[in-house]
């Protein structure tokens, strides 16, 4: 057996009852029997030694020898009632151990229990006792081999070594519950934090295909209905429209491998993936909605586009690829206007608007999510977004992005 398996042999080791989620009072285990039936034999051996010293006596009567004999048998059977009485059990041994040598073995043996396993208080009384006892018992039943100095210091030295090993391995006790308790707390709040990171990514990527999956999808939905809408619509006008939907869908599809690939392991994602959008890349986001047939008008009066940083110019590209794609399902063929302005020091703002559509049309669903992300992305950046119906029954949105003037200009990205 190895020293794990052996570890329950231990007077320090705890039982199952004492470690966290043991049940209190269970049922005697095989350990409680090996420790109940080590400590009476310890007991027993411990009274041996005094009933010979007694019975070698010629003065002792034979009354007396049998009557000691049948107390050390006595205090040495308490001991199986030390784990419900300990308190009770020790004081009433350290009453006998005064007028019976013999019971000195068993007032250790109860005396190392209490301590081990109750806290001070009751121990320093029970330890005051036994103290009394060993200073009483050589004036009532002294040795004649040893002086009565000699006696009561060694019972007092010996009943004090008995506490401080029982408190000692009480504290021993105390810090290995303390550790494990630790341990299981650490383990779930490591768990907690692991399931916050996952949530949080899967939140990121959900935010992320939204916003990049949202706009194509969006082209292909409208170029698709035009088409169902007006099935005899002019050969050139029908080509142009499944153009854009091939392009359309072909950028979905790299926009989806690229979120993807996010997810694979490391060394498993693709060398060559496309720079990701920046304020620099703006205008061609607006050109692509035009080709689309959408009335698009960039107003941008940012000096360096290309200076910004990038993590507030890529914020700032969804902000205007969410705000563009509402606009082309919620008021087709309205006019859209985009300003963007500011600079180092003055942060970035930039406003989506457009009047109310003015034609009939058949509405794309939507969940509404998409400016929540977008309240939520710009909040995260640092910034600010506000967005609703304008009084001529347009609609707004309205982000502001801070641009620090000590910011270092983004390094170019693989092309």
């Amino acid at each position: 057996m190895t020293r794990t398996e052996h570890r329950w042999l231990l007077p320090s080791a705890p039982a199952d009852h004492e470690l966290p989620g043991g049940r209190a009072g269970a049922r005697r285990t095989a350990r409680d029997w090996a420790v109940d039936i080590a400590a009476f034999l310890c007991a027993a051996g411990a009274a041996l030694p005094a009933l010979g010293v007694v019975d070698a006596d010629p003065a002792t009567p034979d009354g007396v020898v049998f009557a000691d004999v049948l107390i050390a048998a006595a205090s040495c059977c308490a001991l199986w009632l030390r784990r419900r009485r300990p308190v009770w059990v020790a004081v009433a041994l350290a009453v006998v151990s005064a007028v019976e040598p013999a019971a000195l073995g068993a007032l250790m043996v109860a005396l190392f229990s209490l301590a081990v396993h109750r806290p001070f208080r009751p121990v320093a009384s029970a330890g005051a006792a036994a103290l009394a006892a060993a200073a009483v018992q050589p004036l009532l039943r002294p040795d004649p081999a040893s002086s009565y100095i000699a006696s009561a210091v060694i019972g007092m030295l010996l009943i004090l070594l008995v506490i401080s090993w029982g408190m000692v391995v009480r504290s021993r006790r105390r810090l290995l519950l303390t550790l494990r308790d630790r341990v299981v707390r650490a383990e779930s709040e490591a768990a907690l934090r692991a399931e916050h990171a996952q949530r949080l990514a899967r939140e990121a990527i959900a935010r992320e295909m939204h916003d990049v999956l949202a706009h194509r999808l969006t082209l292909l939905s409208v170029h698709a209905g035009a088409l169902e809408f007006r099935p005899d619509a002019p050969p050139a006008e029908v080509g142009r429209a499944a153009g854009v939907i091939r392009d359309s869908a072909h950028e979905a599809l790299q926009d989806l491998r690229e979120i993807i690939g996010v997810l694979r392991s490391p060394g498993e994602g693709d060398e060559g993936n496309r720079p990701q959008p920046t304020l620099a890349t703006l205008p061609a986001l607006v050109e692509e909605s035009r080709a689309a047939g959408a009335r698009v008008t960039l107003d941008n009066g940012v000096a360096d586009p290309a200076g910004a940083p990038a993590a507030t110019g890529r914020t700032l590209y969804r902000i205007a690829q969410e705000a563009l794609t509402n606009a082309r399902k919620h008021a087709p063929g309205a006019p859209v206007a985009v300003t963007v302005t500011g600079g180092p020091g003055d942060g970035l703002t930039i406003e989506v608007a457009n009047p109310a559509p003015t034609e009939p049309f058949d509405p794309v669903p939507g969940s509404g999510q998409g400016l929540i992300g977008l309240t939520e992305r710009a909040s995260l950046a640092g910034g600010t977004l506000t967005h609703g119906p304008a009084p001529d029954g347009g609609f707004t949105v309205l982000a502001h992005l801070p641009w620090p003037a000590d910011a270092q200009p983004p390094s170019p990205g693989p092309g």
